[in-house]
Formats: structure tokens, C-alpha cells, sequence
């Protein structure tokens, strides 16, 4: 049954499901899928789902940002750590919530907030940044699912392996990249990057437990969004258009 639903189009049930239905994509190349390791991180994920916890993200939305950015769309990659630990919250895109209805978590009003002082643009009603990974954003985490209650809980799961070969892809191409680093596990998982060819902005993760002295947000000091518009214009690149 479930695998007549998951190879009919329909949503995947499972996370061995949605890696069957992503690595057919234009990031099945990449070794994570190639390897047989998406499978291995997927079992371990459906393992725990069939011993009653509740993973987040579900399996329909665990890709969504590889999904809604493809490899030859992506002007800029917004690196975190992972998913909303909070039910209802995580939706495959780092740092964004899905419903518009749902409350902003800490971390995206901080970024709301270095939005407005960088660039003047008013913080939406909503968090769903889905127009972001539509426009070559891609909002990627270094550990792609989570325990609900339990941030950081599923790191040792195989992860950061797919996080490195998107990386390592991004890093080789061509065309100039964006890479905005926010934190420690983002910041490691960059650590390859060409500063000579793309742009790499490390600041402090959004999150309030990373605020730091001062009135102000170590984040929303740094200024990361006036640092990346800045670096396309000298290159005489359009700027990334951050409205939500």
C-alpha cells in the first residue's frame, strides 16, 4: 500500500518514500543520494516514527527546499542548523513556518528585524519565506529533521553528509553564489567555500540565545543582507530581491 501511494505522485508517507522521490530530481547527483546514505538517514527517520515519536518535519516537506530551489536556480543559500523542534512549525525551509496564521518563532523575528535596519523592508504579517526559495534562495539546514521537544536530536543521523555535497556542488559551479552562514554547525558546514569566487557572510545565529552584549542582536549588527547586496553590486550582479 504505501508503496503504491508514494510512486502514484501523491505526497510520500514515508521519509524512505521522499527520498525515493527527490533523488529523481535535479539533485540526484549528489553522493548523499547516489551512495545509498539518503536511504540509510531515511530508515533510521522511519524507525523512530514506527517506535511512536513524532519526527518534524513530516516526509512530505522534509526536501521542500530542495524541492522549491534547483540546483541551477540558486542565487543565494541561507545555511542554518535545523528544523523547528515545535509541532506545527517546521516545514522544510530553515527558518520559515508554513501557515501564515502560525506565531513567528524568536529566531525569524530576528531576521525580520536585521531586514528592516539593513534594507528598509517592512517585517510581513507571516513567516513562510516560500517566496524566497521560489526565487533561487535556497533555506537549507545542516540536519534536515528533528524529535519534536528535542532541537539539535537527530544530528548524529546522517545529515551533515548532504549538507556537505550540496555545498561542494554549490561551491564548483560557475556562477557567484551567496552564502549566508548563520551560526557554528552552518559556519562548519561551509568551511570549503571560495570566498575568492562567492560571497560567504558568518554571523551569529539568529537565535536569542545567541544575542549577545549589547542593545542589539549580534545578527542584526552584522548587517548580512546589506553585506550580500553590496558584494552583487560590486560584481555588477542584480540584488537579491528579499521582499516577502
Amino acid at each position: 500500500m504505501t508503496q503504491s501511494v508514494e510512486k502514484s505522485g501523491l505526497a510520500p508517507i514515508t521519509y524512505s518514500g521522499a527520498v525515493d522521490a527527490i533523488a529523481t530530481g535535479g539533485w540526484a547527483n549528489l553522493d548523499f543520494f547516489r551512495s545509498g546514505a539518503g536511504r540509510e538517514t531515511a530508515a533510521r527517520l522511519d524507525a523512530r516514527v514506527a517506535a511512536g515519536v513524532q519526527v518534524l518535519p513530516p516526509p512530505a516537506d522534509v526536501f521542500k527546499a530542495l524541492e522549491l530551489t534547483q540546483p541551477d536556480q540558486v542565487r543565494a543559500v541561507i545555511l542554518g542548523q535545523d528544523p523547528y523542534p515545535t509541532p506545527g512549525d517546521a516545514h522544510g525551509l530553515a527558518f520559515s513556518v508554513a501557515d501564515p496564521e502560525q506565531r513567528i518563532p524568536a529566531s525569524l523575528r530576528t531576521i525580520f528585524t536585521s531586514l528592516e535596519t539593513d534594507l528598509g523592508i517592512s517585517p510581513p504579517a507571516h513567516g513562510n519565506l516560500t517566496r524566497w526559495a521560489r526565487s533561487g534562495i535556497l533555506l537549507l539546514n545542516v540536519t534536515l529533521s528533528v524529535e519534536a521537544g528535542k532541537a539539535n536530536s537527530h544530528k548524529t543521523f546522517g545529515w551533515s553528509a548532504l549538507a556537505g555535497d550540496i555545498m561542494e556542488h554549490l561551491n564548483e559551479r560557475p556562477a557567484p553564489t551567496v552564502f549566508m552562514l548563520w551560526g557554528k554547525f552552518a559556519q562548519q558546514a561551509g568551511a570549503g567555500i571560495d570566498a575568492s569566487r562567492h560571497c560567504v557572510i558568518e554571523t551569529a545565529h539568529p537565535s536569542p540565545l545567541a544575542r549577545g552584549p549589547g542593545p542589539q542582536h549580534r545578527f542584526v549588527t552584522s548587517q548580512p543582507f546589506t553585506q550580500a547586496q553590496q558584494w552583487l553590486l560590486l560584481r555588477g550582479l542584480p540584488p537579491i530581491d528579499w521582499r516577502l
